[in-house]
């Protein structure tokens, strides 16, 4: 950050903390105890896919890496907007495993000088009548954010606003939350919720 950058008041964006993603386990059973949400072991990453054979092999080395210890499958899905997801599911529901390839997966792309293209990854939760949320971690923020999807997570268009905000107000000295609502983006029909 230079001397102009001071004077105009600009700030250093913050960079992503990828280890922040290991601070979920713990915030789940704090979800668990208090608003009765489960984990379902299911994660996912979105990014913007290049095109050409170098992210057809990092696809490939992420797909060799999750395979290796008889992790679970890699799922790949691309939702409306064109992004890329790539989603993981523990059997029997894991969250500590679903974070750990979470992580698994960001590392790989951010190694492989895809870092720019990573857009959120997504760890998801329900409760036993149903509800999913989901918690977002936004890589160019290093943030997190609750996601609560009324209805069908695959097919709603409405939020559970409350759900969120007290998820927000339980979790905020776990996690480092997005302070900023307006990041808060809906990731309507996300893979793996």
């Amino acid at each position: 950050m230079g001397f102009l950058d001071s004077i105009l008041g600009r700030k250093k964006p913050v960079g992503p903390n990828l280890d922040a993603l290991f601070a979920l386990p713990s915030a789940a059973i704090s979800l668990q105890v208090s608003l009765d949400m489960v984990p379902t072991g299911r994660g996912s990453v979105a990014f913007r896919a290049p095109e050409g054979r170098a992210f057809a092999d990092v696809e490939a080395d992420v797909r060799r890496l999750l395979d290796a210890d008889g992790g679970p499958p890699v799922q790949v899905a691309t939702d409306d907007f064109g992004f890329t997801w790539l989603v993981i599911a523990t059997d029997p529901p894991d969250v500590a495993a679903a974070v750990t390839d979470v992580h698994a997966v960001n590392t790989s792309l951010v190694e492989a000088g895809f870092g720019p293209q990573l857009l959120c990854s997504v760890v998801s939760f329900r409760d036993p009548q149903d509800r999913a949320l989901g918690m977002v971690y936004l890589f160019k923020r290093g943030t997190f954010y609750p996601f609560a999807p009324q209805g069908d997570p695959a097919t709603s268009q409405q939020r559970d606003n409350v759900l969120e905000l007290r998820v927000r107000d339980l979790l905020a000295g776990e996690l480092p939350i997005e302070a900023d609502l307006s990041r808060w983006f809906a990731v309507w029909g996300a893979p793996g919720l």
